[in-house]
């Protein structure tokens, strides 16, 4: 049976997810997050879009992308593919890095948005890896409550449901 086409238009929002194979670990250390964040700038010069929020955990991923003019299966091929080409190679393996394809929930409304940004950043917690968002490197949550911003991720839309974008609401 064919595969659903994804919905896709422009200035669509996304929440996407991405699994390791059979549950299996995707980032071993520092250099595979890093190189994931990488592959996702290097699509964004590519394929322009909107990085709301992210978080890298050991075996899966979240990501919160507006797409102003590209599809999102475009962009997640891109991340994906080279990511899984490097993987690979890095760790002498062959086969699949992801299990299936990412899934993918349109975002419809504000309300909605901001429940995925907040859960996102909040997934290091409720793993209990981390104490609190701040505490977990690989995800964009700092960057909306210190001054030191990610060029990566945009945070203007998140924080224009805020009062005068007030930094301890965001945080509460």
């Amino acid at each position: 049976m064919a595969r659903q086409n994804r919905i896709c238009f422009p200035g669509a929002a996304y929440h996407i997810t991405a699994r390791g194979n059979n549950k299996n670990t995707i980032f071993h250390d520092g250099r595979d997050y890093h190189m994931y964040l990488e592959y996702v700038k290097e699509t964004n010069n590519r394929s322009p879009f909107l990085l709301h929020s992210y978080c890298l955990m050991p075996n899966h991923l979240h990501l919160q992308i507006e797409t102003p003019q590209e599809s999102i299966s475009k962009i997640m091929k891109l991340i994906q593919m080279r990511y899984a080409m490097y993987f690979n190679k890095r760790y002498s393996l062959v086969g699949h890095v992801f299990q299936e394809r990412f899934g993918s929930k349109l975002i419809l409304n504000a309300s909605y948005f901001m429940t995925v940004n907040r859960y996102i950043h909040l997934n290091p917690v409720k793993a209990n890896i981390v104490k609190k968002p701040e505490d977990y490197k690989w995800s964009s949550y700092t960057t909306y409550i210190t001054p030191n911003k990610n060029p990566l991720v945009t945070t203007s839309k998140t924080l224009s449901y805020f009062t005068n974008s007030n930094i301890q609401l965001y945080k509460d």
